[in-house]
C-alpha cells in the first residue's frame, strides 16, 4: 500500500497552529475514545527517544469470539514489510554480497532488461504487477512461491509500464525480485536471514514472517476483519478478496512480516544505533531518488519521505491487507515515533496518526 500520510503534512502544520491548547493526553484520549465509538480495533503506540508514552489497545482479537485485543498482539504488517527487505539487501551491501547498482539480471532472469537494484529499491522499475499475471495464469490449488513468480514472469512477460528512473510507480513486483536477489546473492534462506539478520539481534522476539500454518500457532495472532454483508465485522478469510493471501502464501520481499507494536518500536529505535548497518547506509534509505528528467520522487529505500513535516524530516510507511491497515511514522531529527495497527482496516488511522503527532508537539 503507498504511504498517503506524507500528503497530510501541511494539514498538521496547520492544525498545530490552530488547535486549542489541550493537553497532549487529552488529544490523545479524545481521539482514542472517538476511534473507539466508531468501531476501530487495534493497537496505538506513542513514543520518543524510544520511550513510550502512550499505547493503549481497542477492539478485538477475534470479533466472532468477543476476545479482546491487547497491546502484545500480532499483526500481519503487510507492505510495512518492505523495510525489512530493504534492510537486508543494504546489510548485503555492506557485507560486498551486491551493489545497489548492480543490474537485475546479474542475479535472475527476467524479461526485463536495464532494471537496477536501486530502481528496485525506490519503486522505479516500471515492472508490471505479478499479481496480476499470476491471478490470471496460476493453479490456485496451488501456494506460490518466488520461484514461481519469476517463472511466470517469464513466461506471461507484460511489457514494462516505462524505463526505468523515468517514474515512481508503487511495485510489489520490484520487492519480490529484491527477495529472490538476496537469496541468490548470499545462498540463504530469506526468511532465515531475517531471523538472523534483524529480528534477533535487535530483540524483535514476537516477529516473524510466517507461515499460515505458523499464523496459527500463535494464540495471539490478531486476525484481520472485514464486514460482511450484515455489516458485521468476520474473518477476513472469509471473504474471496482476501484468497490471495493463500495462494502466493509463500512469496517473500513485498509483505508477510508479522509482528507487534513494541517490536516495532525496538526497530524504530536499532535503525538511530547503528547496530544493523553504518549511517551512511541507512541515510540513502532516507533519500529522495533523482528520477531521469531530474526531478525527485520521494521514495527511498523501503519509506516514504516527507522532508518538512512538523517536526523535520519524517520517513513513514503504510501496510495494507484483507483486514489489516498498519502505519509507522518516524519523525527522525527528534527522534519521535507513532506506530498503529489495526486489524479491522479501520479508516481512522490516518486520524489517529494526526491526533498523535499534535499529542507530541505539546509533550
Amino acid at each position: 500500500m503507498k504511504n498517503h500520510f506524507r500528503h497530510s503534512a501541511s494539514l498538521l502544520c496547520f492544525l498545530l497552529l490552530s488547535f486549542p491548547l489541550f493537553s497532549q493526553e487529552r488529544i490523545l484520549e479524545d481521539a482514542f475514545q472517538r476511534a473507539e465509538l466508531e468501531g476501530f480495533s487495534g493497537v496505538v503506540l506513542v513514543a520518543e527517544k524510544g520511550t513510550i508514552l502512550f499505547e493503549k489497545s481497542i477492539g478485538y482479537r477475534s470479533f466472532e469470539d468477543a476476545i479482546p485485543l491487547a497491546k502484545t498482539d500480532v499483526f500481519e504488517l503487510a507492505s510495512v514489510s518492505k523495510q525489512f527487505t530493504a534492510m537486508l539487501v543494504m546489510m548485503c551491501e555492506e557485507k560486498g554480497f551486491l551493489d545497489f547498482d548492480d543490474p537485475v539480471d546479474k542475479y535472475l532472469k527476467t524479461p526485463y532488461t536495464g532494471i537496477t537494484i536501486r530502481n528496485l529499491l525506490t519503486h522505479t522499475s516500471g515492472l508490471p504487477d505479478y499479481q496480476e499475471i499470476m491471478d490470471a495464469h496460476w493453479d490456485k490449488s496451488k501456494v506460490a512461491g518466488n520461484p514461481d513468480i519469476l517463472e511466470y514472469l517469464q513466461m506471461y512477460s507484460r511489457p514494462k509500464h516505462f524505463e526505468p528512473g523515468e517514474k515512481y510507480e508503487y511495485s510489489n513486483t520490484g520487492y519480490v525480485l529484491l527477495g529472490s536477489i538476496v537469496e541468490k546473492a548470499t545462498g540463504r534462506d530469506f526468511v532465515a536471514l531475517a531471523n538472523e539478520w534483524i529480528f534477533q539481534p535487535v530483540g524483535m522476539n514476537h516477529t516473524a514472517i510466517r507461515s499460515l500454518e505458523e499464523k496459527a500457532q500463535v494464540k495471539n495472532f490478531a486476525a484481520g476483519h472485514l464486514k460482511n454483508e450484515n455489516g458485521d465485522y468476520v474473518n477476513a478469510n472469509k471473504f474471496h478478496e482476501s484468497d490471495y493471501t493463500v495462494w502466493l502464501g509463500n512469496r517473500k520481499g513485498p509483505g508477510r512480516v508479522s509482528s507487534t507494536a513494541e517490536d516495532l518500536l525496538k526497530w524504530d529505535q536499532a535503525l538511530y544505533s547503528g547496530m544493523l548497518v553504518k549511517k551512511s547506509t541507512i541515510e540513502q534509505a532516507y533519500t529522495p531518488f533523482r528520477l531521469k528528467d531530474g526531478t525527485r520522487s520521494y521514495y527511498g529505500f523501503g519509506w516514504e519521505i516527507e522532508p518538512k513535516s512538523p517536526f523535520g524530516k519524517m520517513v513513514s510507511h503504510t501496510g495494507d491487507n484483507p483486514g489489516y491497515k498498519t502505519i509507522i511514522v518516524r519523525y527522525l531529527e527528534e527522534n519521535k515515533t507513532v506506530i498503529i495497527l489495526t486489524n479491522n482496516a479501520h479508516p481512522d488511522i490516518i486520524k489517529l496518526v494526526e491526533a498523535a503527532t499534535l499529542a507530541l508537539y505539546k509533550w
